[in-house]
């Protein structure tokens, strides 16, 4: 269609008999088509001549040719011209509804967004952008495009995403997409969200999903299935050189009815000398080791030849970790038992998730346009800091593995935010808030507050403390700039808020004490 000053006919001849017969209407105001209607499909559904005959765009030359027409330009006119006496009510219904769509104004991406089927034809590249059009606005694809290989089709069940059409069944696709049932259409697009946001999204993804494609199957033996492909957090996040056993990560416990091991391995960071046995860190060592899931006390460092360890080295996937669960600690931590337990039973059911008992939060700040960081008691949370946590050891390894060589050194340069860029991660990867449990606010023996004599000495032997470091100025600050740095690599801000809180069942009822399981959580 070349005229964009008026509706027309357009015309489109090619060797033998196929001639293509489109009739176009444009908005003038906005110099654009709205609609080309492909009159072999107009002209078999006047004749009730069945739609076989459609393939090839073939039906118009099959008239000319059935009437003794040798020359296209002859014998067009008069059999467009019966052809259209014949149907002359339906033709004068279909053109006043498609000129009522010409003349209305509407928004495109409006319509798009809240369209709940996108019809993705055949085009001159090959429909792509509209699909990928679709993709994004949850909008189920319905494909008429025969012999089209969707994109990464070796590894996608695009059949759980899109509508795979007939072209040459066009007026069936109505009754198809009618018949879908709503609980099948909620699934369809949700489906399409989750391919969009894990292989689509950006240029680097797409690159990426190529490049894992051609690694996959490169390295059969520790190829990713199916399932890794086509189900959250997607094969970019399941790394098969951690493993190629689905029960080994944390996403497919429920899928699989598998449990988590139920033990967990405790990793205290400690950079303070020990000087004393009064230290924070020797009673935070006793009340972990009583617990009845803790299942071993490593008695020598793991990485002895470090002299300092650094913010990174907490989030190392050591090879000495033998259970799923990681209890993350500072030094100057204080729980009880009790609370460790209790913490460790929580993250049983959430085992994708961190869970664990200092919350912090993000807000979008309007005057600034940028994300700020607030550790204020509010109604919500976002982050829920690897202080005092638990989490899944596969989180080491995505660290490790995944994350940019920069945003780690940045994070070892501040000797800060660590705690944030793992909760970045973990909800970039699970699309979910961490959990906070109980009400328990402050964690550390030295919050903002004094610092003990020896540790001060300490740190003008140039030894740093790690409770030191709520008492730098620029502590809160660093936080700031890390939230920025962190949301502008992912693209986007993956921190989800909650309003959750996992209290005890008997937690402050009027019961006996007796009948209550952790019942010293009340008193701390």
């Amino acid at each position: 269609c070349t005229n964009r000053e008026r509706n027309g006919w357009e015309i489109y001849t090619e060797p033998g008999l196929h001639i293509n017969l489109y009739f176009c209407f444009y908005w003038p105001a906005k110099q654009s088509v709205i609609m080309c209607i492909w009159l072999d499909y107009l002209f078999v559904m006047l004749n009730d001549s069945p739609y076989s005959m459609i393939e090839s765009g073939d039906y118009i030359g099959k008239l000319l040719f059935d009437n003794g027409c040798r020359d296209h330009s002859s014998m067009m006119l008069p059999i467009l011209l019966r052809c259209v006496v014949s149907n002359v009510e339906r033709i004068i219904s279909l053109l006043f509804f498609f000129l009522f769509l010409s003349s209305c104004r509407y928004d495109y991406r409006e319509m798009l967004y809240n369209s709940t089927f996108c019809l993705v034809p055949r085009g001159r590249r090959l429909g792509s952008f509209r699909f990928l059009e679709a993709l994004q606005a949850a909008c189920v694809p319905v494909m008429l495009s025969n012999g089209w290989e969707l994109p990464f089709s070796e590894i996608m069940d695009w059949n759980t995403a899109a509508v795979i059409g007939d072209e040459r069944l066009l007026l069936q696709i109505p009754s198809t997409v009618r018949s879908i049932h709503q609980d099948k259409i909620l699934s369809l697009r949700q489906q399409t969200q989750f391919l969009w946001e894990a292989y689509f999204n950006s240029v680097e993804k797409i690159v990426l999903t190529t490049l894992e494609i051609i690694q996959d199957r490169v390295l059969r033996h520790t190829s990713r299935s199916n399932l890794m492909w086509n189900s959250l957090p997607g094969g970019l996040f399941t790394l098969p050189q951690y493993s190629t056993h689905l029960g080994e990560f944390p996403f497919y416990y429920a899928k699989l009815g598998n449990k988590p091991y139920p033990k967990f391995t405790a990793i205290i960071h400690v950079v303070t000398p020990l000087v004393s046995q009064s230290q924070p860190v020797m009673k935070l060592l006793v009340a972990v080791a009583k617990s009845q899931y803790c299942a071993q006390v490593i008695q020598r460092p793991t990485h002895h030849t470090l002299r300092s360890p650094t913010e990174v080295s907490r989030f190392l996937p050591y090879d000495t970790i033998p259970t799923d669960a990681v209890l993350s600690l500072d030094e100057d931590t204080v729980l009880s038992t009790t609370e460790v337990d209790f913490a460790f039973t929580v993250w049983q059911s959430f085992p994708d998730r961190i869970v664990g008992y200092p919350a912090r939060s993000h807000f979008w700040d309007s005057n600034k346009e940028r994300w700020g960081y607030t550790s204020k008691w509010t109604n919500d949370y976002s982050m829920v800091l690897t202080g005092a946590a638990i989490y899944h050891k596969y989180y080491h390894y995505l660290y490790t593995s995944y994350l940019p060589a920069s945003l780690k050194a940045m994070v070892d340069q501040m000797s800060n935010c660590e705690d944030i860029l793992m909760n970045f991660l973990v909800s970039s990867v699970s699309k979910l808030p961490p959990i906070k449990v109980t009400q328990k606010k402050q964690y550390k023996e030295t919050m903002m507050g004094q610092v003990r004599p020896e540790i001060k000495s300490q740190r003008l032997t140039n030894t740093c403390s790690r409770a030191s470091r709520w008492a730098d100025p620029d502590h809160f600050a660093q936080r700031q700039t890390c939230m920025n740095k962190f949301a502008s690599w992912f693209g986007t801000m993956p921190l989800v808020h909650s309003q959750m809180r996992l209290d005890p069942v008997l937690f402050k009822d009027q019961v006996s004490i007796l009948r209550k399981k952790y019942r010293d959580i009340e008193r701390l």
